[in-house]
């Protein structure tokens, strides 16, 4: 369950985090500060490789381009609001990663399949980034295979 709301420049998402031993790539917001506030449950953030578990109540900030992941390994769901600031065009990210998740468009671990991140990372640079490869070596992978995954019929964008 999500729940979405763009007010004074940020985007703030309530999601609902189940158990799970998947862990997303570590990410950068290069142009956002980002965080959370843990409602209920827990959850593990990893921030510039110290990890930090926060329970209902607890609350975290993240510095924009900074790395950063986190992780439920608890035994419940885990509540949490999460914002990003400025909001950029976050909200058209989760969007269209959560399209690809409906389309069955994603992997066994979540993640767009190559020419899908081909298209997606230059769209949404500004908003969110794996922090490996660095940044100049995905921008050279994706502007060559952007024309060949667009040519597939490929895009930036997905909508339900």
């Amino acid at each position: 369950m999500i729940f979405v709301e763009l007010r004074d420049e940020q985007l703030r998402i309530d999601s609902v985090n189940p158990p799970t031993a998947e862990r997303e790539p570590v990410h950068v917001h290069p142009k956002q500060e980002s965080g959370a506030e843990v409602v209920s449950g827990s959850l593990v953030f990893e921030v510039a490789g110290e990890q930090r578990r926060l329970g209902a109540g607890e609350t975290i900030r993240v510095p924009a381009n900074t790395p950063h992941r986190f992780w439920n390994d608890g035994n419940e769901d885990a509540r949490s609001i999460q914002f990003f600031r400025p909001a950029l065009d976050i909200a058209s990210f989760f969007e269209t990663m959560f399209a690809l998740a409906q389309q069955d468009k994603l992997d066994a671990k979540g993640m767009p399949r190559p020419l899908q991140l081909a298209v997606m990372v230059p769209e949404f640079g500004n908003e969110i980034r794996p922090a490996s490869p660095p940044w100049p070596i995905l921008r050279a992978l994706t502007a060559a295979l952007g024309p060949i995954a667009r040519l597939r019929g490929y895009r930036g964008r997905v909508q339900i």
